[in-house]
């Protein structure tokens, strides 16, 4: 099995993080305590600018979650059709070709789901197996790359698709006034990203990391780390600030045992593509794995870039990895996320 390609693809409007941070301090002047409190936290991101699906004006009027929902719905079509044609393209497979569509976002709902929408708006194979996947969050671009994975393991001679589209711009809750939202509105950016994995029986690409194994872990009773609450007014985030010290606390030996289990220790690993999260949990996976801050530049530099954009971002890194800094052939590689559940997945690559 290997990861034939992975493309991305964005809204049209990008707005430098001042500007974005400038508009929610006028929104909120009147009701925050100490407005601010919003140029701190900015200094703490970290984050140049990010992508959104409307103009700001948009945002302004957007008052209930079915006006949302339906601008994630609209957005989310476009954008993934976009990012998986890239991806197929970059992996010399025709759309057509595809035998199984996994969809992963946390940021809106539909029925039919967007990739059987997809399916008619591109004419994919009406025989293709969809596998839409609800409620993972941050972790489900690196869960979504391990289920796909699952599959070509058992049909070696098909081609599987990742899609990942989130739109966190339309979750913003504008009387919602937690510290939780406040740093999510300074930092989550929509996007989108897909990736093409295909099995070995194949006359496919040849090119992009092997998937060598997966491994999924679920900590007990971390249900409030991260989430969302939803009520009538859409989704509310759950944020806990213990995010950093559960990555600190399970990262790194959980990295070891899946390392051992391959016959690998954590000196074999070259290369590391990791989810973005934010500047402290970023930190604190340095520090859980003992590695320095410029053994995971990609993924700071998505994170200035277009700040946390949720399931997709570690295929941003990832393709970062690609494009910019593919390590050497044969150079072992971890590919990991974590998310709600709480949980976290662990991808192990050879180049």
């Amino acid at each position: 099995m290997r990861i034939a390609s992975v493309a991305s693809a964005f809204p049209k409007y990008y707005y430098e993080q001042g500007v974005l941070v400038e508009a929610l301090k006028n929104d909120w002047r009147q009701r925050l305590p100490n407005p601010a409190i919003l140029d701190r936290l900015d200094e703490s991101m970290k984050v140049d600018g990010r992508y959104t699906v409307h103009p700001i004006s948009f945002y302004e009027g957007m008052h209930t979650w079915g006006q949302a929902n339906n601008a994630w719905i609209e957005h989310a079509l476009d954008l993934g059709e976009k990012a998986l044609c890239r991806a197929c393209n970059r992996a010399g497979i025709e759309p057509q070709e595809l035998s199984a569509l996994f969809f992963v976002s946390i940021t809106g709902i539909s029925a039919p789901s967007i990739d059987a929408r997809l399916v008619n708006r591109m004419k994919l194979s009406p025989n293709i197996k969809r596998i839409p996947i609800f409620g993972l969050g941050c972790v489900a671009g690196a869960a979504g790359i391990s289920r796909a994975a699952d599959y070509v393991r058992g049909y070696p001679k098909q081609a599987a698709a990742l899609l990942s589209v989130e739109l966190c711009s339309l979750t913003l809750q504008r009387d919602d006034l937690s510290m939780a939202h406040l740093i999510s509105a300074l930092l989550f950016g929509d996007g989108a990203a897909a990736t093409i994995v295909v099995g070995d029986g194949n006359g496919f690409a040849k090119e992009g990391p092997q998937i060598l194994a997966t491994k999924s872990i679920l900590y007990p009773d971390t249900e409030r780390v991260m989430g969302w609450d939803i009520s009538e007014k859409g989704f509310r985030i759950v944020l806990s600030p213990e995010v950093p010290d559960t990555v600190i606390k399970h990262l790194g030996e959980d990295v070891d045992a899946f390392l051992a289990e391959n016959g690998l220790k954590r000196d074999d690993i070259k290369s590391w593509v990791m989810h973005t999260g934010g500047p402290k949990v970023l930190e604190a996976t340095a520090q859980a794995l003992g590695v320095c801050e410029t053994q995971l530049e990609a993924s700071w530099n998505c994170l200035r870039k277009v700040g946390n954009i949720s399931s997709t971002s570690v295929l941003l890194v990832l393709e970062d990895v690609y494009s910019h800094r593919r390590p050497a052939p044969g150079t072992l590689s971890i590919l990991a996320a974590m998310g709600p559940g709480f949980c976290s997945e662990l991808v192990l690559l050879r180049w």
